[in-house]
């Protein structure tokens, strides 16, 4: 029993100063320089093996907020639940917001060394921003020590509490009172059931809740925009983003709630994509044809077709719906074929009862893919 109890200190002081010397200067909050404000970043600690066996943050939503943060002047630091490094899922590191920060030796210094919540002084900063990603549905929302972070910067004048994607997990146990919550009355956004049904399958049974539901069980006003378009809600010291295109247009709802105007900056084609896709529901599609044609660089072409796809695979849709997610497909096909998309655009056409439109599809498919049997099949049932 005693070589037991001597084994087991021995393997918790080795623990003990695995984590004082993981914890060393570089993950320390950094001092203030005068006359410059702090902004907290909050990632989550839960992911491993970039996703597969636990899901982390995402590095999209990351390297974008500290992008907007860094342009416009602010100090940041980088904060988790368990400090030290954390792993985020797996993400495009071609994208251009994803290298410059990929390059960043600060940032990614700050993302190996993060500060672990429970060592943050919250009166440092004039704002904390906490990125998304489904891991922190498993350990923000249950983080004590970024609780207290969030309580104490909510009852500290002119900060601001911001969050996107799944972010806004973090607070949906924080307490105002013993019978009410922080939330309580806010209008806020996240990632909506919509997008988790359609997006967050591996993960979404593993869930502690569906985010969603949770804020509105916390009294909250949700509103979201169409699944995957950028929305952003503030409300207060609140900001919230819905999803990952949402992250730079919320970052920049920070600077402003802080008193700065942000810095002029050129739309990444991802993020002008899904602005477009939005626009087009809201104004109808003419504007948009007219803007590909003159500017088709500016947009993430495959991006925009694939987000109708998306919309269009949904069986349980209406023809209104169907029709939508077909002119979503058609601003992308003039620059790009696909024969899987082209099949369903097809399988869409006859939902509508426009054979006419869809015999045109197929034949055109087949003569650039002759190989492919389904669409031959589907062209013989035409009549």
């Amino acid at each position: 029993m005693k070589r037991n109890f001597y084994c087991g200190a021995t393997v918790l002081l080795c623990l003990f100063v695995t984590q004082i010397l993981a914890y060393n200067k570089p993950n320390q909050p950094t001092n203030k320089t005068a006359g410059t404000e702090k902004i907290l970043l909050v990632i989550s600690s839960y992911g491993k093996d970039s996703g597969q066996i636990r899901p982390g943050y995402e590095f999209d939503e990351f390297s974008q907020a500290w992008l907007i943060f860094s342009k416009n002047g602010y100090e940041i630091d980088v904060a988790s639940p368990k400090g030290g490094s954390t792993e985020p899922d797996e993400f495009n590191k071609n994208k251009s917001y994803n290298a410059a920060v990929l390059s960043d030796k600060a940032a990614m210094n700050k993302l190996q060394h993060t500060i672990p919540t429970a060592m943050v002084d919250y009166k440092q900063y004039k704002a904390i921003y906490v990125v998304g990603g489904k891991g922190a549905m498993f350990d923000l929302p249950f983080d004590p020590s970024l609780q207290d972070i969030v309580y104490h910067m909510y009852h500290t004048q002119k900060t601001v509490i911001a969050a996107v994607c799944h972010g806004p997990a973090a607070f949906v146990n924080i307490r105002q009172t013993d019978t009410s919550y922080l939330l309580s009355g806010k209008s806020m956004t996240g990632f909506c059931n919509t997008e988790e049904k359609k997006f967050g399958k591996k993960w979404v049974a593993a869930f502690p809740f569906m985010l969603e539901d949770k804020l509105k069980a916390r009294n909250v006003y949700f509103t979201n925009a169409d699944m995957m378009l950028p929305h952003v809600v503030v409300d207060g010291k609140f900001i919230t983003g819905q999803n990952p295109y949402s992250t730079s247009l919320s970052a920049e709802a920070v600077v402003k709630a802080l008193g700065k105007t942000p810095v002029q900056r050129n739309l990444y084609p991802d993020e002008n994509s899904m602005l477009l896709v939005k626009d087009c529901l809201i104004n109808g599609f003419d504007k948009a044809v007219e803007t590909l044609r003159q500017n088709q660089s500016a947009y993430d072409i495959e991006l925009i077709a694939v987000y109708g796809y998306y919309r269009l695979i949904d069986e349980k849709v209406d023809d209104k719906e169907t029709a939508t997610a077909l002119n979503i497909i058609a601003l992308a096909t003039p620059y790009m074929f696909n024969e899987v998309l082209q099949f369903e655009m097809a399988k869409g056409y006859i939902r509508l009862k426009n054979p006419g439109k869809a015999k045109q599809l197929l034949q055109e498919l087949l003569e650039k893919k002759p190989s492919f049997e389904k669409a031959r099949l589907l062209l013989e049932t035409i009549k």
